[in-house]
């Protein structure tokens, strides 16, 4: 026989569960406290304007003050707000997730929901994650209203009773518990203020006297301000105070929409402080002027989290604890308008300040390569304005380094001329690039003697750029490494006899140490160079992938070929030197060859010098 029944729950279980689990970080308690003050006030000056009573002329000055005791061990948080009846501090505050914002909405639907915050009703009892007793003190603004004072340690019980409160608001007075104690000192707590409650709509004040009291907040922020009212210096002195960067941004970008959805922000692009570590920006993001979380993945995606910025939505769905989002398909439409806004913003810079966006192209080339990575939809719109510093200090675009005009990139070829180029669009440019302009200078030169050009590519992220770019214009783009093919860059197109030319490769071989290393025997464009060492694009990226990602790869010598140049003149002598001296010549032809391209082992490194030390001491005993 089957039963039914209602199931219950105690709150002796329900509350270890909120305190601990509820809210991923404790210090976030402030910030529930105060904003739950902050929708007291709104729903009180809400009242006032839509007549429902008269504004109390003794009490405008609409604020939050927080206050710390350390003989009594009170953190105290009090606002003039709306305040609670005996009847709604027992809804309200006892019944554990009723919404007194919801309720509040549903009885006035005409006053509207702009600046109300809550909706949940658990954000009271986050305080007891750092407390072991509250008290609430709080008197109604209805007349005749009585004061009301509320108290429990959170457990199963609690005591209600009436109080002498002269004025209407609510003032919660939490005990901290000894191993919370942290919380009882100001440092901290102006510390949380400024983290949770930097642009809250009313003031905070931290222990209030009255004269000259200045609040910790700033109530109207520069990024609610309309764009064309916001100055340069604005602009940089609220990046100065949010971010604590002393070093101005390089641009920004200023979010002001009202359709389909809510949301103003600001999002600057920082100056990269080191060239080889990018370091993580801040996107900070708020609901109603409350601060929610950094970088949250939903809105924010994780290319712009590179920036610094502050985004204010009042439409993102938040789950009961504010900290996470609910996904759905408004989120996924904010992080898409975020995104155009920043491509579109580049763009605009690429187009009408050419000079400006170059200055910034080293600081923002690593964001920008890394959004067309993790976005199709930012390549998209971003893939036209992608620089490169050629060998001539120039920046160019793939399009301008190549020659291709604009009229050609739109293609306007009719579908027969289509069918003629097929074949010839499946055969991919070839475009050389430099990773470090230092380590490969001798190619560079040779380049450069050959008339030859290439694009610098030395960030961390270009060698996995390059590759994406291969993906994702496989007919347009092959890419190559100036040491990685450059015997057929810079092969002389006399070229040279291939009997004496294979001889020579057997000889050179046979005298080297290194027995791994290929050789192969051109005649170069530039005689001065006894030879060079090419190394496999696949190959080298493909170690340079495992280096990355600490997988041990294949000995790298054996996808190494030596170069050796017949136009040069040691090269020219070399097969008329006795044995000895070809493993001489050899080998310090080799070793040579090989610092143009990276370091030597120890124990090459240590035979090279003795080898220059013997050539010292023949020249001298010449």
């Amino acid at each position: 026989m089957s039963k039914q029944g209602n199931i219950q729950i105690s709150s002796e279980n329900m509350m270890p569960i909120i305190k601990k689990w509820l809210y991923s970080d404790k210090d976030i308690f402030l910030r529930e406290i105060v904003a739950n003050g902050i929708d007291a006030i709104t729903k009180y000056k809400k009242l006032v304007e839509m007549g429902e009573t008269a504004e109390d002329e003794s009490n405008k000055n609409y604020c939050i003050k927080i206050s710390v005791d350390k003989t009594a061990k009170t953190l105290t948080v009090e606002d003039n707000g709306i305040g609670m009846t005996e009847d709604e501090v027992e809804k309200y505050i006892t019944q554990i997730a009723f919404s007194g914002a919801a309720d509040f909405l549903a009885q006035y639907e005409k006053a509207g929901g702009d600046g109300i915050i809550g909706h949940f009703g658990l954000g009271f009892y986050s305080a007891y994650m750092v407390s072991e007793n509250i008290e609430i003190f709080t008197k109604s603004y209805k007349a005749d209203a009585k004061g009301v004072h509320w108290e429990s340690d959170g457990e199963s019980t609690y005591t209600i009773e009436e109080c002498e409160k002269a004025e209407r608001g609510t003032k919660i007075v939490m005990h901290i518990a000894k191993e919370e104690k942290e919380f009882l000192d100001e440092g901290r707590i102006r510390a949380l203020i400024e983290k949770y409650c930097a642009f809250m709509p009313y003031d905070i004040y931290y222990n209030f006297t009255g004269k000259d009291d200045k609040a910790l907040n700033d109530t109207h922020p520069l990024y609610l301000k309309n764009p064309k009212d916001c100055t340069e210096e604005e602009y940089k002195e609220f990046y100065r105070k949010t971010f604590h960067d002393y070093h101005d941004p390089l641009f920004w970008i200023h979010l002001n929409m009202e359709y389909p959805f809510r949301l103003k922000g600001i999002l600057y692009f920082p100056k990269v402080k080191s060239k080889v570590e990018l370091e993580r920006g801040k996107v900070k993001l708020y609901c109603n002027q409350v601060y929610i979380a950094d970088n949250i993945k939903e809105v924010i995606p994780e290319f712009l989290t590179l920036l610094n910025g502050v985004i204010d939505c009042p439409d993102i769905p938040l789950n009961v604890s504010r900290s996470f989002l609910q996904n759905d398909r408004q989120v996924q439409k904010i992080s898409k308008h975020i995104t155009k806004k920043v491509a579109d913003k580049l763009t605009g810079l690429f187009k009408t300040d050419r000079e400006k966006y170059q200055q910034c192209w080293n600081d923002i080339s690593v964001f920008i390569k890394l959004g067309c990575i993790k976005d199709e939809d930012f390549y998209s719109k971003v893939k036209d304005i992608i620089i490169y510093k050629d060998l001539n200090g120039e920046y160019k675009s793939l399009n301008e380094f190549l020659g291709v005009k604009e009229e050609e990139k739109a293609d306007p070829a009719t579908d027969e001329d289509k069918g003629e180029k097929k074949e010839e669009e499946k055969q991919p440019t070839t475009i050389y690039y430099v990773s470090d302009e230092v380590g490969q200078a001798q190619y560079i030169e040779m380049f450069k003697n050959a008339g030859l050009n290439a694009i610098v590519c030395d960030t961390f992220i270009d060698t996995h750029f390059v590759s994406y770019l291969e993906y994702k214009e496989p007919t347009k783009f092959r890419f190559m490494r100036i040491d990685a093919d450059v015997d057929a860059a810079l092969k002389s197109a006399e070229g040279g006899n291939d009997e004496e030319n294979k001889a020579l490769t057997e000889a050179f071989k046979a005298a080297l140490k290194n027995t791994q290393i290929a050789v192969k025997a051109e005649r170069l464009k530039n005689e001065n160079v006894p030879a060079i060492i090419n190394v496999a694009e696949f190959s080298r990226r493909f170690g340079e992938m495992n280096a990355f990602y600490g997988i041990a790869g294949a000995d790298e010598d054996r996808d190494m070929t030596l170069i050796v140049n017949t136009a040069n003149p040691v090269v020219g002598a070399f097969m008329q030197l006795d044995d000895d001296k070809k493993k001489f010549v050899a080998n310090q032809v080799y070793y040579m060859a090989r610092l143009a391209y990276k370091k030597l082992s120890p124990e090459e490194m240590k035979e090279f010098a003795d080898n220059n030390e013997e050539l010292l001491k023949n020249y001298i005993g010449k």
